[in-house]
């Protein structure tokens, strides 16, 4: 059955939030069992506007993510402000470091607090500096490759 873009947005969400869903087919192929009619163009689309990300586990599979929005700020803006400000991103034991642009590290933690990715116990930024304290070195190798990763979709999607 054919439903409103919000409809099939929450399906998205509530399929992401339920299951480890790592491919844009994976999610198709479960939208399609629940009886929706859709592309993965549209998902892709879809995947894009709600801000979903993939995140890296611990063990090192990744899957779909989604952020949990603070106040009335869209996702995608905060993703956008993280994507052009972070210029590398380093881990060592439990924490992650990211260099970013001058002026620009208050701005990029206070995205990466917003998206409230797995792992985080917290942050603390400098002028070009964030340091992000995870609970284990395995920890902060995922958050450190999930950044990566984000970074890179974000910046080929300029």
């Amino acid at each position: 059955m054919k439903i409103a873009k919000n409809e099939r947005q929450e399906s998205i969400l509530k399929l992401i939030r339920s299951k480890d869903i790592s491919t844009q087919e994976e999610l198709v192929s479960e939208l399609i069992a629940q009886g929706l009619v859709i592309t993965q163009a549209t998902v892709s689309r879809d995947i894009k506007d709600l801000g979903i990300i993939k995140v890296t586990s611990a063990s090192g599979s990744s899957k779909y993510s989604v952020l949990d929005r603070t106040g009335d700020i869209a996702p995608g803006r905060l993703l956008y402000v993280f994507s052009q400000s972070v210029i590398s991103c380093d881990c060592a034991m439990h924490l992650v470091v990211i260099r970013t642009l001058p002026g620009m590290a208050a701005g990029a933690a206070s995205a990466l607090d917003s998206i409230h990715l797995p792992g985080i116990v917290g942050s603390i930024a400098g002028d070009d500096t964030v340091f992000v304290a995870t609970k284990s070195p395995e920890e902060a190798i995922a958050l450190a490759q999930t950044i990566r990763d984000m970074n890179a979709r974000l910046n080929s999607d300029i």
